[in-house]
């Protein structure tokens, strides 16, 4: 019979390597790192649409245009005092830097790639632990075997002290080198991840900003068309009160001047809604009651041809850099698992004072070196080899894929640009036209050689101009900088594509 008592207390100066990837999968020292077959991540996406009106139109606005963020993008956490003011078109893109949800994202989740990164070195590092033991027992010899004449059956107690230190080193471990190389190219990979997010991210703040400055320019628009109604109303009652306009004619500008009326409350339903998705996006509050500064005019976007926009793309493009990166890693896991075969050398050793009381202690330690020889894993290294294989494949064509998205986005950016250049130039040449028209018709009704019906027609022709401008300038502007973010370079390049005055 033995009765045991053993009290530890232990301090560790590192752990043993648990996990590693950035999605999951694990091991430890001598096998190979498992990444999950995809290296994509599904955080969100901001897209900048253009499509075509449907249909007969009377309007020159034969695109749409628009800025769809999803997922984290759409999110942020609220920073920074209550803003009442102006907001610049900079101050929206720093606010979103800052506080958007989908920088925050991928900021944590390369620190995280930072840790792992550390966590694989420490397995090619010594690792050191301390011990101190305080040991009491007693011992059963016959349960054990042992029988000599003149010894007690069960001896003790018996009680001593250890105190040691204990260092274990691996020497040569070709799997957790190569593991180790792997997370760095994990953490840069991340690194670039974090940079094309910010690239996102300028363009949903500059999207969401270009979308309230163009909701406020058509409510204000509307408002130039009212006072317009309003005084057509005002004009034809005078000339009904002096007999010389049709009852018809006030009720039918007193219709117009009610419909403006109705469609500014709708415009400016759509600019609070626009602003609160702008402070979405920021990390403003929704109760903020801000308006948006600067003023955008027609600036001819930087002078870039398709072709070097793609060989800017292909240089630059963070995206691009991430998934190259993931290659590397996969690569080095694939090595790391074909070295899972191979053989691995260590050392180990310790040294501490063993005794029965803390003055009467001796100094002992031990020095081991071990050579470990896989033979027969079950099946095991050739599994992982086959993951790190199926992870790596799927890497290099996520990265072809990737190659190709590029390029449709910087030709359908440039597409998309000249549609919409095209269609500003007619839209402000036509609302010169409408305004010239109105001018003319209002000079014919104040002579009295026309009635009201020909200067609401005027109007209406004024105020359909007026928008068309509003919405290609918009479509315009928000091309530009789908061109930016298409060849990787909205963050750095803002003003030039976006000039403010």
């Amino acid at each position: 019979m033995m009765r045991k008592v053993s009290i530890c207390l232990w301090v560790s100066a590192a752990s043993i390597w648990a996990q590693l990837g950035p999605q999951g999968g694990g091991g430890t020292a001598g096998v190979a790192v498992q990444l999950p077959v995809s290296g994509r991540t599904s955080s969100g996406s901001v897209t900048a649409t253009q499509s075509s009106v449907p249909g007969a139109t009377s309007s020159v606005n034969t695109l749409n245009g628009s800025v769809q963020v999803q997922g984290n993008f759409s999110g942020s956490v609220q920073g920074g005092p209550p803003l009442t003011g102006k907001l610049t078109l900079d101050d929206a893109v720093s606010r979103a830097l800052a506080h958007n949800l989908g920088t925050i994202g991928l900021s944590q989740a390369l620190r995280q790639a930072r840790g792992q990164d550390r966590i694989s070195r420490s397995a090619l590092r010594p690792n050191i632990s301390g011990a101190l033991r305080d040991n009491y027992f007693t011992q059963d010899l016959q349960a054990v075997g042992i029988r000599l004449p003149n010894l007690p059956a069960v001896i003790g107690p018996v009680n001593y002290y250890d105190l040691r230190a204990t260092l274990a080193l691996s020497l040569v471990d070709l799997t957790a080198i190569n593991n180790h190389r792997a997370t760095g190219e994990l953490v840069k990979a991340s690194e670039e991840a974090l940079r094309d997010a910010r690239e996102s991210v300028v363009l949903a703040a500059a999207g969401s900003w270009l979308q309230v400055f163009t909701a406020r320019a058509r409510v204000v628009s509307a408002q130039a068309q009212l006072e317009t109604a309003k005084s057509i109303y005002e004009q034809t009652l005078k000339r009904r009160q002096a007999g010389v306009a049709a009852q018809i004619e006030v009720n039918r500008a007193l219709v117009q001047q009610q419909t403006q009326q109705q469609r500014i409350a709708t415009l400016e339903n759509d600019l609070s809604r626009q602003k609160i998705n702008l402070a979405r996006v920021t990390g403003l509050s929704v109760n903020d009651n801000f308006d948006v500064a600067d003023a955008l005019s027609f600036a001819e976007p930087p002078a870039l041809t398709v072709d070097d926009a793609l060989h800017a793309a292909f240089a630059t493009r963070a995206d691009l850099r991430a998934a190259e990166a993931q290659i590397r890693a996969a690569e080095r896991i694939r090595t790391a698992a074909r070295a899972e075969r191979l053989p691995s050398l260590g050392v180990s050793a310790d040294i501490g004072a063993i005794g029965p009381r803390f003055s009467q202690t001796e100094h002992t330690y031990t020095v081991t070196g071990s050579l470990r020889i896989p033979i027969w894993q079950g099946g095991k290294a050739g599994a992982d080899l086959d993951i790190a294989e199926a992870a790596l494949d799927q890497r290099r064509a996520e990265a072809a894929d990737l190659r190709g998205r590029i390029e449709s986005e910087v030709r359908n950016g440039f597409l998309d640009l000249k549609a919409a250049t095209s269609q500003l130039q007619l839209a402000a040449n036509n609302q010169e036209l409408a305004n010239e028209t109105l001018r003319l018709a209002r000079e014919k009704f104040d002579a009295g050689v026309s009635d009201s019906v020909e200067v609401s027609q005027a109007a209406d022709a004024v105020a359909a101009a007026d928008l068309d401008r509003i919405s290609a300038l918009f479509i315009h502007n928000l091309a530009k900088i789908s061109v930016a973010r298409a060849i990787g370079q909205a963050e750095q390049r803002l003003a030039e594509f976006l000039p403010t005055r």
